[in-house]
């Protein structure tokens, strides 16, 4: 094994965990969810941290790494969807605006020069998403009853950057178009 693939092989782990991840919170083990999703997570941080301080980004990774983040949440909001946990449409904003993003990037991926990687608002958003998520399963694993919804008010944040990140790559994605034609 190369050093230089250690990030993407974390990546790869982060897809195995999905699926656990996915039937822990469908099985209603919210804490069992909780774990691997934590794991998840910071072998998102590892990966990133190693790929920058040695430079061992490479293309692969700027497309499997986002990919693992949102293929982790989408499953996981779509488990706390069917537990009926959160509302449906959370998930749909969510899955319409990914289903956007891989029509675009594809677009630019045909250009040679171009690489399509995260943002900062994309990566708020994922943030976001992520402490809803949190916040979710640590409410339903304790049965904690709140006179507001503190998770859902998250989302309502994370849906917020979804929508700002979209637009956001959408005029970045324009610009690079409206370039792309001027050359």
């Amino acid at each position: 094994m190369k050093k230089e693939n250690i990030p993407n092989i974390l990546t790869i782990i982060r897809f195995i965990l999905i699926p656990f991840i996915f039937l822990s919170v469908i099985h209603h083990h919210y804490l069992t969810g909780l774990i691997i999703f934590t794991i998840s997570a910071l072998t998102d941080i590892l990966d990133g941290y190693i790929a920058r301080k040695y430079n061992y980004i490479t293309d692969f990774g700027k497309l499997i790494d986002p990919l693992a983040d949102k293929l982790t949440q989408i499953f996981l909001l779509l488990a706390l969807t069917i537990l009926k946990i959160i509302p449906w449409w959370i998930l749909l904003i969510l899955f319409i605006k990914e289903c956007v993003m891989i029509i675009c990037a594809s677009f630019l991926y045909k250009k040679k020069d171009v690489v399509v990687y995260s943002k900062w608002y994309g990566k708020m958003a994922t943030v976001l998403f992520y402490l809803a998520i949190v916040s979710s399963l640590i409410i339903n694993q304790f049965t904690i009853d709140l006179p507001f919804k503190i998770d859902l008010y998250l989302y309502y944040l994370a849906i917020l950057a979804t929508i700002f990140s979209m637009v956001m790559y959408g005029i970045q994605f324009i610009f690079k178009k409206l370039f792309a034609k001027n050359k």
